[in-house]
């Protein structure tokens, strides 16, 4: 059941990649803004949680480096105003409850303790999503991190 689930999670997580592969710019188009380390203690729950500055906005995510993508709840989303009614929810993710259908979306920046990346590709899951996840979509675009037992190190 467990094999399963994991072939199931990784047909529908490339499926996802290829829809967000659509819709990248070139690597070139893309820009980081350099700076210090941004070091995000590990908390009590074991997890990394990180307050990221989305286009000006303040937004709570859970680190998920097995997350493809960024991905809000409905409610993260309309606080950075974007209209959830409007979106195209036409990718298929599944989550820790289960399969959800999530519509694509673009960041214009999104930053983590001073580490800025632009043009950052998220989703919004429709439903089933109890915090917002700082994925690969910006993580992968650092230029490195790294986990110890106490922290998380983002390096722009």
């Amino acid at each position: 059941m467990i094999t399963v689930a994991g072939v199931l999670s990784a047909v529908t997580t490339a499926k996802a990649v290829v829809n967000l592969d659509e819709q990248r710019h070139a690597p070139a188009a893309y820009e980081i803004t350099t700076g210090a380390p941004a070091r995000i203690a590990r908390a009590e729950d074991g997890h990394y949680w990180a307050t990221g500055d989305v286009d000006g906005r303040s937004v709570q995510f859970l680190v998920d480096t097995g997350a493809t993508a960024v991905s809000l709840t409905p409610d993260d989303a309309r606080s950075l105003g974007i209209d959830t009614q409007a979106l195209k929810y036409d990718s298929e993710v599944i989550t820790a409850q289960g399969h959800a259908r999530a519509a694509a979306v673009k960041l214009a920046t999104l930053s983590v303790h001073g580490a800025v990346v632009s043009d950052v590709d998220a989703l919004v899951i429709e439903k089933g999503l109890q915090t917002s996840l700082l994925g690969m979509s910006y993580l992968g675009r650092l230029s490195r991190f790294e986990a110890s037992p106490t922290a998380l190190v983002l390096r722009p």
